[in-house]
């Protein structure tokens, strides 16, 4: 039996990733599938020590929410206020306020952590 360790090199890293696509049909309860349960679990926490992408700003984060719900800027409209304050929001002119957080939060089904971090108003 091969013991699997943490990983702690990109070799061992790029090992464990071919391991995975050999092994990635396995059924789950069997040693393979076992063993394939383990390696994703290792290579998911190797990603995410050195490859950590974070989470976008959140005026990125609420385009890209937009874009995969399929919004338009005025379906911002009952969340934000006006057009005006949408586009101004939207063009980081005018920073979100508590209360905006909360809506958009519940409304595009984003982390509230991700939309009162602080971020770059436009000059």
């Amino acid at each position: 039996m091969k013991i699997i360790k943490p990983l702690t090199t990109e070799a061992e890293y790029d090992a464990a990733v071919a391991r995975i696509e050999e092994i990635f049909e396995a059924a789950p309860g069997t040693p393979a599938g076992d063993e394939l349960h383990i390696l994703t679990l290792l290579v998911k926490e190797y990603d995410e020590q050195h490859y950590s992408i974070g989470n976008p700003d959140p005026i990125e984060a609420i385009k890209i929410r937009m874009e995969d719900l399929g919004w338009k800027d005025k379906d911002l409209v009952p969340f934000i206020g006006d057009k005006a304050t949408v586009s101004k929001i939207l063009n980081r002119k005018r920073p979100l306020t508590l209360e905006m957080v909360r809506k958009l939060a519940a409304a595009l089904s984003l982390p509230a952590e991700v939309l009162i971090k602080e971020y770059a108003l436009a000059a």
